[in-house]
């Protein structure tokens, strides 16, 4: 983003923001440089001494004082206004598309090529809130693609036939638990990443997941077939992954 200003423009930023620094120095009593020195020393004290409790007080207490003095100094703030504008101005550039001029076609002897398209309706819907399953009938096999705020989801690949290639399942949910159950005779793919969690994956138990990526494939996903590509992107819930 900076790299597209030009020199002026970054001296002209610069320059306003040491004004700023010096006015806030010579009007305002120091501003908030003082009490910034001051948690400067809190955490310089601190870190000497990290191995004693009030050692550790002095160094968090110092490290967040001082944050919030710098994000209160005129000079920050301007600073920070300065590169929202800027964002604001460079990304409305980016959106300026050139106008295409559109050839002159000849009606009589112009052909228009359109490809015939058969179009599916999906398994599940794009719901914000409620559970989701997969008929307890058979149904024809499409490939998932969803995504969600709350609520649980159970899909059940025993109740269709699958294709003789490689499935898909993505899922990306906000809050609740998911879970799979997949034939015996099926090979599998699972790239699952949790915020907050547990997984169950084919007797695989991961208790507590903090912020972690599971990868999993069984021993011939990559010659046989079929096979079913998993993917779950969950911010918190269980995800349980299982035979039937």
């Amino acid at each position: 983003m900076f790299h597209r200003l030009s020199t002026d423009t970054l001296n002209w930023i610069l320059i306003v923001g040491v004004i700023l620094f010096v006015l806030e120095i010579t009007f305002f009593e120091g501003g908030m440089i003082i009490p910034a020195l001051f948690f400067a020393l809190l955490i310089y004290v601190g870190r000497k001494n990290l191995k004693r409790f009030w050692g550790k007080l002095f160094f968090w207490a110092g490290l967040i004082g001082i944050i919030f003095s710098i994000l209160n100094m005129l000079a920050i703030r301007f600073f920070v206004i300065a590169t929202i504008a800027i964002f604001v101005i460079q990304y409305s550039k980016s959106k300026k598309v050139a106008k295409w001029v559109k050839p002159y076609l000849n009606t009589e002897t112009a052909q228009v090529e359109q490809e015939d398209l058969v179009r599916k309706h999906p398994f599940f819907d794009h719901r914000f809130f409620d559970d989701q399953r997969t008929d307890d009938v058979a149904y024809q096999w499409r490939d998932v693609n969803i995504h969600g705020a709350f609520g649980d989801r159970v899909i059940d690949l025993s109740n269709t036939v699958l294709p003789n290639d490689t499935a898909v399942i993505s899922i990306r949910h906000l809050v609740g638990n998911i879970e799979i159950h997949v034939p015996y005779d099926v090979e599998v793919s699972i790239h699952h990443s949790s915020v907050i969690g547990r997984a169950h994956i084919f007797g695989n138990y991961h208790d507590r997941m903090m912020n972690q990526t599971l990868l999993y494939q069984t021993k011939n996903y990559d010659t046989s077939f079929p096979r079913v590509k998993i993917i779950i992107a969950i911010f918190s819930g269980d995800v349980e992954v299982k035979r039937i």
